[in-house]
């Protein structure tokens, strides 16, 4: 069965012969598939008023654990964001009563960031539907082909990161 990548590599084989494409064969599909699951979870986080980066927040905060929340510095490295996206993004939460800032007990010059017990209900009831949804875009695939996939795509990261 044929996809959008595969009509790009022909022409560019008709077009441009002398020139190996087939690395855009997977990584034109990774990014194709990126933005289809970037669509797909902007319209699940919308259905709870929440925007992806905002969905990022609560579940670093609720799969860190911690009844204490997270300083800000922990926050960026778990995130992998910009200072400036986490604050915006920290300060829109705040006004949904989702996550709060709250002096660290030993040292008030740090700031933590902590889940509220509504972003914690949230994030809580969302996660399970959310493990749902992903498994059913992945049902074309079994489980040994996830692993090889997901063995590979982490060397790819590892690679590029």
């Amino acid at each position: 069965m044929a996809d959008a990548v595969d009509l790009v590599l022909a022409q560019w084989s008709v077009q441009r012969p002398d020139v190996d494409t087939s690395p855009m064969a997977v990584l034109a599909r990774v990014t194709r598939l990126a933005r289809l699951l970037e669509r797909e979870l902007r319209e699940f986080v919308g259905r709870f008023d929440l925007e992806p980066g905002e969905f990022d927040v609560l579940t670093t905060l609720r799969r860190a654990g911690s009844a204490h929340g997270m300083t800000a510095g922990a926050f960026l490295s778990a995130s992998l964001v910009t200072a400036g996206a986490i604050t915006n993004r920290i300060d829109r939460m705040e006004a949904k009563g989702l996550v709060e800032r709250v002096p660290d007990a030993a040292d008030r010059r740090v700031v933590r960031i902590k889940l509220t017990d509504r972003g914690a209900e949230l994030v809580d009831g969302m996660l399970a539907e959310h493990m749902r949804h992903y498994a059913r875009l992945l049902e074309p695939l079994d489980d040994d082909t996830r692993t090889v996939v997901a063995d590979a795509l982490r060397t790819l990261l590892e690679q590029c990161e």
